[in-house]
């Protein structure tokens, strides 16, 4: 039986990552992107239309922020899961982003070791940090 397709939203403003991400994300079957944005409120207007399964925000965005945008989208779509894939690495930021609803947080610098694991664990209903921030990787939902 094939699994079914995650659609991931991808909100990142530098192209290059973006496409990294796209190509890491093309290598699983099940993971679909199925729109980019490269800045907040573009985030949230496409995921208003879209409704995608995965949103994988940025922090630092233009026009609005990732965790600004977060925001709003959880008020628009409240079905969609949150994951941050960031640079940042701050307890502070990382405890802001989680206490918005999200159901992840990636660092850029691991993402090519973390993120379809990561996103994995997140379709099954986990929630997902990556290793170094919290100790061990994952939290129950």
């Amino acid at each position: 039986m094939q699994p079914a397709t995650v659609r991931i939203l991808l909100v990142e403003d530098f192209k290059p990552f973006r496409s990294f991400a796209t190509t890491l994300l093309g290598a699983r079957a099940d993971f679909h992107v199925i729109g980019e944005a490269s800045d907040g409120l573009e985030a949230v207007e496409i995921a208003e239309q879209l409704k995608p399964d995965v949103i994988l925000m940025d922090i630092g965005l233009p026009r609005l922020n990732g965790l600004e945008a977060t925001r709003r989208i959880r008020e628009l779509v409240p079905a969609t899961k949150i994951v941050f894939l960031t640079q940042q690495t701050s307890a502070e930021i990382m405890d802001e982003a989680l206490s918005l609803g999200a159901w992840g947080y990636i660092v850029k610098q691991n993402a090519a070791e973390e993120l379809l694991k990561g996103l994995t664990r997140i379709v099954q209903g986990h929630r997902f940090v990556s290793d170094g921030l919290n100790g061990n990787g994952s939290h129950p939902a």
